[in-house]
């Protein structure tokens, strides 16, 4: 690092008891050890020296402040469900949650917004809108993600290939500098070319550039009708082959997603969730949302005809709650199989053209076995979004692990280059991916993206050492 950071003594414990309060501060063995780490603990385990929640935007800018002007790294923590290392204090020093910050004021209707502090949970979010007749639409697959955490890593899920991403829903942001400044990036405003566009920047930004305090997100009027088809094929590869066919329809999908049988047997398998209708080696599953039932019949039988027309074993329709819910539990339910049925898991969340998504899936199943490891592609089908999980058999050891995940890694992000995607399509960067990302970006955009860091925050005390790293 460019200078030291300052061990938390009694007097630095002492000063943010005073600006918080003592029963909301831990210290040394009295923190948690779920504090450590995020969901991917292979990424990094790391004590704070101190945790502190906050509950207000002036309590987090006095310590933030404090810590500023004493070379305190401090790390900004939501509810902990991040997979890339992203929330853990790699340089010690303060862990300070916002899940107490939590508050989701009224619906603004005249704007059709709602605002809420970064702590409120996205499911609490969604219910809200919903509760009003309104429809929040970015829909990552964990729902007890706080809406901060949401922002700062531009979630992005199932539904993104119609509605977008996190970014595509904020109005504008409320936030605390690194030196403790309290400052607003735009407001609840449809347009806005009012100088270098900030909100945006801080989007995806993983917490190493400021602390969310509140953010004012878009709502859409919710759909009236939504439905969900369930096409099964003989193979992979003609599953993501007709992907490209789907989204070339009329109608916009609200979300596309692939699966493999051996998947849907491993959830079963590990966690009781059967899928509900018979599939054949692999299956595509499209929901369509609409604002009536003429549009929402034309959508399922366009895609439902283009299906058959191109190898589909069948296509099945989910029209009631019940059905379309038990078909989306199951989707939502892969990574927690493949944790129960593997020892370890790594995973590579590439975002490819979706015109290459079938070559991706192909050939990241051969580089993968290639290094001994079991494989199974899955994900957003409709913007591209494949998520590679790699999975641990036992008798591996934790070296030929560690060597076989590092060289398969290597070669799908070179594979994603070449296809030309990008290195995360929706966890980020965070600890875990971050000696892969200049390779991938080149020198001078890696230079540039320091660059932005130091803008913000020239002591390199916010999450330090995510995304960009200063050692070397």
């Amino acid at each position: 690092m460019p200078f030291p950071y300052k061990k938390v003594d009694s007097t630095d414990i002492e000063y943010i008891k005073s600006v918080t309060s003592p029963d909301r501060v831990a210290v040394g063995d009295e923190i948690k050890s779920e504090y450590y780490h995020d969901e991917m603990p292979d990424y990094g385990v790391f004590p704070p020296e101190l945790f502190v929640e906050a509950i207000n935007k002036e309590e987090v800018s006095a310590v933030m402040k404090y810590c500023y002007d004493n070379n305190i790294p401090v790390v900004i923590r939501g509810a902990g469900t991040g997979l890339a290392g992203g929330s853990n204090c790699k340089y010690g020093g303060i862990m300070m949650s916002i899940m107490k910050m939590n508050k989701i004021f009224p619906v603004d209707h005249k704007n059709q917004t709602i605002t809420c502090e970064p702590g409120a949970l996205l499911i609490d979010v969604q219910a809200a809108a919903a509760d009003e007749g309104l429809f929040y639409p970015p829909d990552p697959g964990e729902k007890t993600a706080t809406i901060g955490g949401n922002v700062i890593t531009n979630a992005g899920g199932m539904k993104a290939v119609r509605y977008g991403l996190t970014r595509d829903f904020v109005r504008c942001i409320e936030a605390v500098l690194p030196d403790g400044s309290i400052v607003n990036f735009s407001s609840n405003v449809v347009k806005n070319t009012t100088g270098y566009d900030i909100k945006d920047l801080v989007i995806g930004s993983e917490g190493t550039l400021c602390i969310l305090t509140q953010v004012t997100l878009k709502l859409l009027p919710a759909p009236k009708y939504t439905r969900t088809l369930v096409i099964p094929f003989e193979s992979l590869e003609k599953c993501a082959d007709m992907v490209p066919k789907v989204l070339d329809l009329p109608f916009v999908p609200t979300a596309i997603e692939f699966l493999e049988r051996e998947l849907l047997e491993i959830v079963e398998r590990t966690l009781n969730k059967p899928f509900p209708v018979p599939v054949g080696n692999a299956v595509l599953i499209v929901m369509y949302d609409a604002s009536s039932k003429d549009e929402l019949e034309a959508a399922c039988d366009s895609a439902a005809e283009a299906a058959l027309e191109n190898g589909a074993i069948d296509c099945m329709i989910a029209d009631s709650p019940e059905r379309i819910a038990s078909v989306w539990s199951v989707r939502g339910a892969i990574l927690e199989g493949m944790k129960a049925d593997s020892v370890a898991q790594e995973e590579c969340d590439v975002v490819v053209p979706r015109s290459a998504i079938a070559e991706y899936v192909k050939s990241a199943k051969k580089i993968a076995l290639s290094h001994g490891i079991r494989v199974e592609p899955c994900g957003h089908a409709g913007d591209g979004n494949i998520h590679t999980e790699m999975l641990r058999n036992p008798g591996m050891s934790d070296e030929e692990w560690k060597s076989a995940t590092h060289a398969s890694l290597v070669e799908l992000y070179a594979l994603s280059k070449k296809l030309g995607g990008q290195l995360s399509g929706e966890h980020g960067i965070g600890n875990g991916r971050l000696e892969f990302l200049e390779p991938f970006v080149g020198e001078r955009i890696h230079r540039l993206y320091k660059s932005i860091k130091l803008a913000f925050d020239e002591k390199l005390v916010l999450n330090p050492g995510k995304i960009v790293e200063f050692n070397k």
